[in-house]
C-alpha cells in the first residue's frame, strides 16, 4: 500500500504496485482527497483511472455531504454470476447458436423491451417475485417522479432485463474445474443515468448559491450537504436506482438462463447467485464514524463476503472471498481497469488484432467493439497481485461466450 498526501494535508491510500496510473487520474486523487468532509482517506483500487469528478476506481468516505459525480451516472452498475450444474462437455462444440439465443433473450445497447426488434411476447416474462418487487419499485419511482418531472423517463419497466452498451456485457465462462457459469455487467439503464445528471447539476447549483463552486479543485465535485432537503431527495432517488439495477440484474440472469435451456434444456443453478455493485453509495461504520461510502468501481469485500472481478473480454475473471481490510474500507477492485481511452482504443488497434485477441471465444468480431478489446485494459493479473491483501481468489474463470452492448 502507497500513501501519499494532497496539498491540503488529505491522505491518499493506494493498491497500484506494478500497475501504471495516469497524470490526469492522480490529480482527481488529489482533488478528491482535499475535500475537507473526507474522512480519514480516500482508497483508490489498482484499476483505478480518470472518471468524471472522481477517478473511477475509488473509494470515498465522507461524512455530512456526497458528491453525486463521485458516485456516477451509471447508479448502481454492478455484477451477477451463477454457477450452474453443467460441466464443459455438457455444451455443444459450436456455440455460436446460443450466443444468439441470448442476444434474442436480452435487449442490448438503446434497445428496451419494446423496442427490441425480436418477439415482444418474451419480453413480458417476468416470474412472479421480480413483478411484486418491481411494483414496490414502480410506487417509490411516481413519487421521486411527482417531485421532480425531469427525472421521468420513457419508464424504468421497459428497460428491466436489459444490458445497455458499453462495457456491459454477458458472458458463459468455465472455471479450472470445467464447471459452467453465467456472469453479467449491467446498472440501472437510462433512469440511473437520468438521476445522476439530474443531481450532478443540481449540486452544481448548490455550489453556486453559496458561492462555493469556484473554490472546488472541480466543479464536478460539486456536493449536497446532509440534512437539507436535495440531499434527503438525491439519497432517495440514488438508493432507488440502486435497487433498479440489482433487479434488473436479476431479471437479465433469468432470460440468460432461459435462452442456455433452449440449448441444454437439463440444468440447475448450482450455486446462490452473487449480485454486488460496483458504482453507489452505503452507509457503513469505518474508523469510528458513520459514513456515506462512495465506491465508484470498487466492490465491498468484507470479511468472507463473496465478489465478482471481471478481466477485459478476452481475459480471465475472478470470483473472490474478501478480507475484510480496514485500510481499504472493506473494498477491493472491480475489474481490470481501462488503460486508454475508448476513442483511443479505437484509433489504435484494428479489427484483425481484435479478432487475435478474442481467439477461440464465441463472440461478435466488429469495429464497434474495438473500444472493449482486451488490450484496451489493464492486466487483470497485475490488478489481482495489487490486491492481495484485500482479497482471496475463489474461483478463477475464462469465457468462452461473450455477449457485448
Amino acid at each position: 500500500m502507497k500513501v501519499s498526501q494532497a496539498p491540503n494535508g488529505g491522505l491518499i491510500k493506494e493498491w497500484t504496485e506494478g500497475v501504471p496510473v495516469e497524470d490526469s487520474a492522480r490529480e482527481q486523487l488529489m482533488n478528491a482527497a482535499s475535500l475537507p468532509f473526507v474522512h480519514k482517506h480516500i482508497a483508490v483500487m489498482p484499476d483505478v483511472h480518470w472518471g468524471m469528478g472522481a477517478t473511477v476506481g475509488s473509494v470515498i468516505p465522507t461524512v455530512g455531504a456526497i458528491v453525486p459525480a463521485a458516485v456516477g451516472v451509471d447508479i448502481g452498475c454492478g455484477m451477477m454470476a451463477v454457477r450452474t450444474t453443467l460441466r464443459a462437455d455438457d455444451l455443444p462444440d459450436n456455440l455460436h447458436a446460443i450466443r444468439t439465443e441470448i442476444e434474442r433473450a436480452v435487449p442490448k445497447g438503446f434497445d428496451s423491451n419494446q423496442r427490441s426488434n425480436h418477439v415482444k411476447g418474451s419480453w413480458s416474462i417476468i416470474p412472479h417475485g421480480i413483478m411484486s418487487a418491481w411494483r414496490q419499485l414502480e410506487a417509490r419511482y411516481d413519487k421521486i417522479v411527482a417531485k421532480y418531472p425531469k427525472l421521468n423517463s420513457k419508464g424504468p419497466a421497459s428497460q428491466l432485463g436489459t444490458m445497455g452498451g458499453g462495457n456491459h456485457f454477458i458472458e458463459i465462462c468455465l472455471d479450472t474445474e470445467d464447471r459452467v457459469w453465467v456472469m453479467l455487467h449491467s446498472g440501472s439503464r437510462g433512469v440511473g443515468n437520468r438521476i445522476g445528471t439530474f443531481f450532478i447539476e443540481k449540486a452544481k447549483e448548490e455550489m453556486r448559491k453559496y458561492h462555493i463552486l469556484k473554490n472546488l479543485p472541480d466543479e464536478n465535485l460539486a456536493y449536497l450537504v446532509e440534512h437539507t432537503e436535495i440531499f434527503d431527495d438525491y439519497v432517495e432517488a440514488m438508493e432507488w436506482a440502486q435497487e433498479y439495477a440489482q433487479l434488473n440484474r436479476e431479471q437479465m440472469m433469468l432470460r440468460v438462463l432461459e435462452a442456455l435451456r433452449k440449448h441444454v434444456p437439463s440444468f440447475q443453478m448450482e450455486k446462490h447467485a452473487i449480485n454486488c455493485h460496483h458504482n453507489y453509495v452505503s452507509r457503513e461504520h469505518h474508523f469510528g464514524k458513520n459514513v456515506l461510502l462512495t465506491r465508484k468501481g470498487a466492490v465491498s469485500a468484507r470479511q468472507g463476503e463473496l465478489g465478482i472481478i471481471p478481466g477485459s473480454m478476452g481475459a480471465k475473471s475472478f470470483i473472490v472471498s474478501g478480507k475484510g481490510n480496514p485500510e481499504s474500507f472493506h473494498s477491493c477492485s472491480h475489474g481490470a481497469g481501462r488503460a486508454m481511452s475508448r476513442n483511443k482504443a479505437k484509433a489504435t488497434f484494428t479489427l484483425e488484432q481484435h479478432k487475435e485477441a478474442m481467439g477461440d471465444i464465441e463472440a461478435r468480431a466488429d469495429k464497434d467493439v474495438i473500444d472493449e478489446t482486451p488490450a484496451a485494459y489493464k492486466s487483470i493479473d497485475a490488478v489481482m497481485a495489487a490486491q492481495s491483501d484485500l482479497v482471496d481468489i475463489v474461483h478463477t474463470l475464462r469465457q468462452i461466450v461473450v455477449v457485448k452492448g
